[in-house]
């Protein structure tokens, strides 16, 4: 008997029931293997749906689960919660498949009841005979793994399409009626108790009052009941007395979707009296839903006020079709300009979408696209109040000045200039302005402003960084149409972005890249000049200075004792160590090769991207001391400067000094200068998107700039190997990180989960644990209820402030936690640093529940520990004296101290954290630095179609090496018509087409493209010239001559250019000749290397 019986019940199910049953069964013996399965029992699953179901329509991708899972019909079917829950499933699948990571209990045990939950939804919409189940974790892992018969096969959808065509119209039919009958269980509370505390506070807040233009239980005629007559929960009025909306509320242990019949039938009694058809709402006072008779169902922040309903209902009677709009040329008279503008129409328009995304190249107009829609969506009736979101100053007022120039006609304000013309049809504001506003702002009646249904409209500048973390919030709220703007290629783009427009990874609503604008003559190219300083790459060693400069670097950096570091690390320079040389050889470097104006006279406008404040002001005092007679040509740009924004007036006007700006962050972004013809790394950029963005500093168009002739190019001199990082790899991607309040919540949360084990129920360990929930629970209790981005959150605010509701914590509960809650903590009344220093202790004491030992935290505490024992002058640290000697001077932490002893360290040592020293010791050196290269480069833009298919293509290829032919491939064994037959299917049918492969590979063999991305296997290399390396009789040289062959074509492949070996290293022991006087061997070498190379190809 197993939790997944029920499925045997209906044959239909015979697909996947076994490897779901399977799947619970390996609980008992493998974590990993459990998982594995139900990943597979949900994808066999889902390909059943899609076989079944009329509203599903396969994707192009429709072999891989994550494009089943990710078509906007499925997403629609399931439901967001159901959904996440099976995006876990497939998440922590494919990281063990890819990353052979190990998983926990609690983490199978979570998927095992999210593949349950699927299952019994599965069941619900598709089952002849459906009797909800009820999931019994105490039959997990009972059953006999033996009795079940599992093949190791897979389900061809398209096949399984044919095989169940004569079911579609039936269980697609079946599916719409019974998909409401699918109740998970929220929250168990009264209907009475939910809609005085959390419904009436939602209506009280969006300026509703009560008996006035809302009334409860009203009394309708016409239901289908025995007695004919309904009570509808809240009826809200308009000012003509006609019903604006209904409510339909529901107990919190109910899902909202319970009550979406009951009020489409009070909806439809309405609409027959009144002649129009009132908006939807149900709720159950944690979740709110709305069904507005235009989009699909979806999840609000809140109720409508009656002036956002009433606005929504005027629009509504003026709306015109997006079908054939006309773009106003003196906004935006460009063809992709115009393409995005239509592409944006047809997306709100005939596609019925809330979001799309426009992925333009700085430079290209993306201010001008989204002014021109707005005139096109205002003309239409589609909106009426707009808002604009940006992350800085800057770019709110440069935006705002464009819409008032190109758009007079529409009302602005400026919420970060202007406190009092809050009432404006366009509104420009910061995100964090914005945040404050929506709770602050009132309008003339006293009630709230910026309720949910405000703006009709909202354009969210830069939205690859600005949808994450706190802000996230401002989209969650406003109900409206979100238009997403980025310069950030494409491809850099993080995949959750996507996913948050409702688009699918690396396809934006619209997209126009850098290539193409150079291409097409709108945005200028670049060349990089790359130059390798040697104290930039190896340092500054002790050893490679001459007599006089070592002996400044013995006075400049040994210690009390005398004792000194033998290399400053290149990764300290312009940190903590400005090396005045260095500085000179970059700016000479500049100087003499950089663009210049006024026939050669002038450096033209430059931004130097500097590492730090210090190393900006130290690059500035160089400059000035080299190049005396340039008053006024350098000057620091950054948020250390008062005024910083007259500052980058002065820089954009071509007219005025300075000519180089010095910036450390500021000027990353959002400037638009388009004098810029130079622009400097000297700083390393992790991010490939925000390198990007730096690039589009020098971007744009500038006519008659250099002596009567337009700028046609712009240079990036690059002294940190920015170019190489990402040519090797993608960098990094930023991680939206927590406050540090919120990663202490988070981890005393995890810390409190992993303390229910038996193994820790001692009094001290239950006393512990107990102090963490008070803790908590305080923090929570202090989260004001009434600000807009805690009511999103309500019920698990309301849950966690009672301490009874950590009484048992699942693993569940820690996810919910930290998606729902801990964004929300607020900034303790404490020491910041002191507050890092618990973070990092609770880190210690979680890693130690968990069985894993921290190094990293370890040496972290132990330098911190080191820091203070320094300054043991001061009496609070005398005192903890005996601690400090034990962390440092004992084997104290490498002892199984317990959490006991972590707490106890946590508790002494935290408020002795603030005696550390705040700042590096600064020092300043001039040895004498050498450029080792420099090399000019054109830029290497390519397209980003040409390299999705590359990048597809040859990921594949690496994540599957153990697929027959590729693996042929690898080991060297001859290949047959039918293998390349398999890679055309792979390469030309199932990742793109012939055509998409010529592009980017021309000609070259299909087995040669895989070889020479899988490389040769050693073991098959070492077989294939084994001949020599065991029985023929070679000497030394010859047996390194070959081994150095066999290194050479597992790293390539193949060895088609034998002209390499007359290069280093197969000449490191002499020439061939010399190495092979009896050219036989060498020749017979040779036969071995070209078959190896002819096994990639047909036999």
């Amino acid at each position: 008997m197993g939790n997944f019986d029920f499925l045997k019940l209906e044959p239909k199910f015979k697909d996947f029931a076994d490897i779901a049953i399977l799947a619970e069964n390996l609980m008992s013996i493998d974590n990993e293997t459990a998982i594995i399965n139900c990943r597979r029992a949900m994808e066999f699953a889902i390909k059943w749906l899609y076989s079944v179901d009329r509203d599903l329509v396969l994707p192009w991708n429709k072999d891989k689960l994550v494009g089943l899972m990710n078509t906007e019909e499925f997403k629609d079917i399931v439901g967001k919660d159901l959904w996440i829950k099976l995006e876990l499933i497939r998440k922590l699948g494919n990281n063990i498949v890819h990353t052979r990571k190990k998983v926990t209990k609690d983490e199978a045990t979570l998927c095992l009841k999210n593949l349950f939950d699927f299952m019994d939804f599965v069941s619900c919409c598709y089952a002849d005979n459906y009797s909800r189940p009820e999931f019994n974790p105490n039959l997990i892992g009972k059953g006999n793994i033996k009795k079940i018969d599992v093949s190791d096969r897979d389900i061809d959808v398209e096949a399984l399409i044919k095989e169940n065509a004569k079911l579609r119209k039936e269980l697609t039919s079946k599916r719409e009626k019974q998909r409401k009958q699918y109740v998970p269980r929220p929250l168990e509370l009264s209907e009475y108790a939910t809609r005085k505390i959390y419904i009436d506070t939602m209506l009280n807040d969006a300026g509703w009052i009560e008996n006035e233009n809302w009334k409860n239980e009203i009394e309708v005629k016409g239901m289908p009941n025995k007695s004919g007559v309904g009570f509808i929960d809240y009826v809200l009025y308009g000012d003509d007395g006609k019903a604006l909306a209904i409510i339909e509320a529901k107990r919190t242990c109910k899902n909202v979707e319970v009550g979406r019949q009951q009020a489409k039938l009070y909806a439809d009694l309405i609409e027959k009296k009144q002649g129009r058809r009132p908006i939807i709402f149900l709720t159950n006072g944690f979740e709110t839903r709305i069904i507005d008779n235009q989009y699909r169902e979806r999840n609000v922040a809140s109720i409508y006020s009656k002036r956002d309903l009433e606005k929504l209902f005027n629009l509504r009677s003026m709306k015109k079709s997006l079908d054939n709009i006309m773009v106003d040329e003196n906004i935006a008279n460009r063809y992709y300009q115009k393409g995005a503008i239509k592409a944006v129409c047809d997306a709100f328009g005939k596609k019925n979408r809330r979001k799309a995304l426009l992925v333009m190249a700085t430079g290209s107009g993306k201010t001008r696209t989204v002014i021109a829609l707005c005139k096109i969506l205002l003309q239409k009736g589609w909106v009426r109040n707009i808002l604009f979101l940006a992350d800085r100053n800057a770019l709110v007022t440069q935006a705002k000045r464009s819409f008032t120039n190109l758009l007079p006609s529409l009302a602005l304000t400026n919420l970060c200039e202007e406190k009092n013309n809050y009432g404006a049809h366009g509104v420009f504001s910061t995100y964090k302005t914005m945040m404050n506003c929506i709770d602050s702002v009132s309008n003339d009646e006293g009630s709230k402003l910026f309720t949910i249904g405000h703006f009709d409209l909202v354009i969210c500048d830069e939205a690859h960084r600005s949808i994450y973390n706190k802000y996230k919030e401002i989209f969650n709220y406003f109900d409206a149409p979100l238009v997403g703007l980025t310069a950030t290629p494409k491809d850099e783009i993080d995949k959750n972005t996507y996913e948050i427009f409702d688009l699918e990874n690396g396809i934006p609503t619209y997209g126009y890249d850098l290539a193409q604008a150079v291409k097409d003559g709108y945005l200028v190219d670049y060349v990089s000049i790359e130059t390798t300083l040697k104290f930039m790459q190896q340092g500054i060693s002790y050893e490679d200075l001459s007599e006089d400069e070592k002996r400044v670097y013995e006075e400049t950096f040994s210690d009390e004792d005398g004792k000194m570091p033998p290399i400053i690390n290149a990764t300290e320079l312009n940190k903590w160590i400005f090396n005045e040389d260095t500085i000179k050889q970059v700016l000479r470097t500049l100087m003499n090769d950089g663009l210049k104006i006024d026939y050669g006279s002038k450096i033209g406008k430059t931004i130097i991207f500097a590492r730090n404040h210090n190393h900006a002001e130290k690059i500035l005092e160089v400059f000035e001391k080299e190049y005396p007679n340039l008053i006024g040509y350098a000057k620091v740009i950054d948020n250390h400067i008062n005024y910083s924004q007259s500052a980058i007036d002065e820089f954009s006007d071509p007219d005025k000094l300075p000519q180089i700006a010095i910036s450390v962050d500021m000027l990353d972004t959002g400037i638009d200068v388009p004098e810029i013809l130079n622009l400097v790394f000297f700083k390393k950029v992790m991010s490939k998107a925000k390198f990007w963005q730096m690039i589009g500093r020098g971007t744009r168009l500038c006519p008659n700039l250099l002596d009567g002739k337009d700028k046609e190019k712009f240079y990036i001199f690059d002294f940190c190997g920015n170019f190489d990082f990402f040519r090797l790899n993608k960098g990094k991607a930023t991680k939206n990180q927590l406050s540090i309040q919120g990663s202490i919540f988070s981890l005393e949360f995890d810390i409190a989960f992993k303390l229910q084990d038996i193994a820790y129920q001692t009094d001290d360990l239950i006393a512990f644990r107990a102090s963490l929930v008070e803790s908590m629970v305080n923090k929570v209790r202090k989260l004001d209820k009434s600000n807009f981005a805690v009511k999103q959150h309500l019920k698990y605010v309301e849950m966690y402030s009672n301490p009874e509701s950590y009484k048992l914590i699942t693993y569940e509960n820690t996810l919910d936690m930290k998606r729902e809650l801990a964004p929300l903590i607020e900034p303790e009344d404490d020491n910041a640093i002191a507050l890092r220093f618990d973070a990092l202790m609770y880190g210690i004491e979680l890693a130690y529940l968990m069985n894993k030992k921290d190094g990293r935290r370890y040496k972290d505490l132990k330098d911190k520990v080191k820091s203070i024992s320094k300054i043991a002058n001061i009496p609070e640290i005398i005192e903890q004296k005996d601690i400090i000697n034990k962390i440092l001077n004992t084997d104290y932490l490498n002892d199984d101290i317990g959490i006991n002893k972590f707490e106890d360290i946590r508790e002494r040592l935290r408020n002795l954290m603030k005696y550390i020293p705040k700042s590096q010791m600064i020092f300043e050196t001039d040895f004498n630095d050498e450029i080792l290269s420099k090399t000019w480069n054109e830029s290497d833009l390519e397209s980003d179609d040409l390299k999705n298919y590359k990048e597809k293509a040859e990921y594949y290829i690496r994540q599957h090496q153990n697929e027959k032919v590729i693996s042929k491939i690898k080991t060297n064994q001859p290949l047959t018509t039918d293998d390349i037959k398999d890679l055309e299917r792979i390469l030309w049918n199932e990742l793109g087409t012939q055509e998409d492969y010529k592009k980017e590979y021309k000609d070259k063999p299909l087995g040669e493209f895989v070889r020479e991305i899988v490389g040769l296997d050693m073991n098959a290399a070492k077989q294939a010239f084994s001949r020599y390396l065991n029985e023929t009789n070679l000497d030394s040289r010859q047996i390194y001559f070959v081994n150095k062959i066999i290194e050479y074509i597992v790293q390539n492949g193949m060895m088609k250019d034998l002209s390499v070996l007359q290069e280093t290293p197969f000449t490191d022991k002499g020439s061939v000749i010399d190495i092979f006087p009896d050219i036989s061997v060498f020749a017979g070498i040779r036969t071995i290397i070209q078959q190896i190379n002819s096994n990639a190809f047909i036999a």
